[in-house]
């Protein structure tokens, strides 16, 4: 008896724990497999108040279409590839707008913050500021014309002696240089003398007769004189009556003998050069300053002269004289500086560094100078727009000096643009395919939000040499174009098994330059929906 009264206990705790059991699955929402009698009352509300959990985990972006991942202006509404084997990259709402909520232009460059940091990226704003700068040109020392004078005896004669006899010897102003004789020479003082003294002896006489012999010994003494004899020499051969047989040339002018051709004993010329004496004492710098320059030097404007041979030495003078000539073969202009020498440490045909100031022309829009890519054919500035996006814009230069340089067009006071590592955000995020779109701005907007055009037409010619192929197509609403047969470009050999004489074809395309249009994807026209617009008539 006891044994089945325990049996009876056991069965029915078991069954008051499957009923509890049961009442807690229930209540969780949880159905056990092959019981069906057991279903909470509740299951509708609990699977209610789950659904808008379940949505908002499941909430994503909004993708609004598919970039070229070349930068090129190019997009698509679904996924592809371009013309490469590289996928187009998602962009989703949010990301076309930069920090300050304004729409992302498509010639935009996106760094991630962190490359941003390893690449050093670093802006400064342009400002405006007073641009004083030098123009720096090589030079050369040059003797100052107006300083060089030739010692040329005006008649015929020999050199008898020579009292400076080195080329380069300081002279002094009178000092004699050298010795003459000459036959005529001789002849002409004679004849003073004697007129000379037939003045004095016919004092008494007539006048007719008084005054023919004045004009006799006026002739002579014009001669001497026009053979340039010294004064003294005159004065002494009228007292004495003693003619001299040679005669002393005498230095007019304090400087150093810069050319000596007289040699002793040798006859010369009426005319030729004995000697030449410079003046040193002050001199010319003969600078040439480059043609895209020469407008901004002005006479008068101040000058640093630097010369090798004295390194810690700067010597300064002035623009005297700006020449009207150009040198073809150089492209340079000259410039005279005038300086003084009284040390003689300047000499003749030394180099020069020359820097010639010039004076700004007020407040102007200004960058670093690093901050500016040239192409060669194009100056680019970065242009921060936000954390991590840059803006390729291209500049119109203006004045420069060593560290900063003059924006015309292009930047407006205040922007931030990029000073270092622009050239790494070049390498980095291809910035020549982005720049590739400035010529769009003044094209009518394409349809979606990218570049890329279609349109559906006939292959009238292909040419694989030259990579272009002529289409007969129909209209492009997206730059409002008629039906038209032009000439397209094939962005890769591999279109061209689409793109054969006759097949009739639907074409995606872009303007990789200006006038220039690039057929980067081919479909057969069975295999896509069929266009709007008919394919034009030839």
């Amino acid at each position: 008896m006891k044994h089945g009264a325990g049996l009876t206990l056991g069965l029915v705790v078991v069954a008051v724990m499957a009923g509890g059991g049961g009442y807690w699955m229930g209540n969780q929402g949880i159905s056990l497999p092959g019981i069906s009698g057991i279903a909470p009352s509740h299951a509708p509300a609990a699977t209610a108040s789950a659904a808008p959990a379940e949505k908002a985990v499941k909430k994503e972006r909004k993708l609004l279409y598919y970039r070229n991942p070349m930068g090129l202006p190019d997009t698509s509404p679904t996924p592809k590839k371009d013309p490469m084997g590289m996928d187009y990259i998602a962009v989703f709402e949010g990301e076309d707008e930069d920090d300050s909520g304004e729409p992302a232009t498509s010639n935009q460059v996106r760094i991630s913050t962190e490359k941003v940091q390893k690449l050093g990226v670093r802006t400064e704003a342009a400002q405006m500021r007073s641009l004083d700068r030098l123009v720096r040109a090589a030079g050369r020392v040059e003797p100052d014309e107006r300083r060089i004078f030739a010692i040329s005896p005006k008649f015929e004669g020999y050199v008898e002696k020579l009292h400076v006899n080195v080329t380069g010897q300081p002279v002094a102003k009178g000092q004699a240089l050298f010795e003459v004789y000459s036959p005529e020479l001789v002849s002409a003082q004679r004849e003073y003398a004697i007129a000379a003294q037939g003045v004095d002896s016919l004092k008494d006489a007539e006048g007719n007769v008084q005054a023919g012999m004045k004009q006799l010994a006026d002739s002579s003494l014009l001669r001497l004189k026009n053979w340039d004899i010294p004064e003294s020499q005159i004065k002494a051969l009228a007292k004495s009556g003693k003619t001299k047989r040679t005669l002393t040339f005498l230095s007019p002018v304090s400087g150093v003998v810069t050319e000596k051709k007289a040699l002793q004993g040798m006859r010369f010329m009426p005319g030729e050069e004995l000697y030449q004496v410079s003046d040193l004492s002050s001199v010319w710098v003969v600078a040439d300053v480059f043609e895209q320059d020469i407008g901004l030097i002005q006479s008068g404007a101040t000058a640093t002269v630097r010369i090798n041979a004295y390194p810690d030495k700067s010597f300064a003078g002035k623009v005297s004289y700006v020449y009207p000539t150009l040198n073809a073969d150089t492209r340079t202009v000259p410039v005279r500086v005038e300086l003084a020498n009284p040390e003689l440490l300047l000499k003749p045909a030394m180099f020069a560094q020359v820097e010639l100031s010039v004076s700004a022309r007020g407040s102007v829009v200004t960058v670093p100078v690093s901050a500016v890519i040239d192409s060669g054919t194009r100056q680019i500035a970065l242009v921060q727009k936000g954390e991590g996006r840059f803006e390729p814009r291209e500049v119109r230069l203006g004045a420069r000096s060593d560290a900063y340089i003059e924006i015309v067009d292009g930047v407006k006071d205040g922007e931030q643009v990029v000073v270092a590592a622009n050239f790494l955000i070049d390498a980095e995020s291809n910035l020549k395919a982005a720049m590739s779109g400035f010529g769009h701005a003044q094209q009518p907007a394409p349809t979606a939000k990218g570049g890329s055009h279609r349109a559906e037409g006939l292959v009238e010619e292909s040419d694989a040499s030259t990579g272009t192929v002529t289409l007969s197509h129909g209209p492009v609403a997206s730059l409002n174009w008629p039906a038209m047969t032009m000439e397209f470009k094939m962005a890769n050999e591999s279109l061209q098994q689409a793109l054969k004489p006759g097949a009739k074809v639907t074409v995606e395309f872009v303007e990789r330059a200006p006038g220039e249009w690039v057929i980067t994807h081919v479909e057969p026209m069975s295999a896509v929906s069929p266009a709007s617009a008919p394919v034009a008539d030839k």
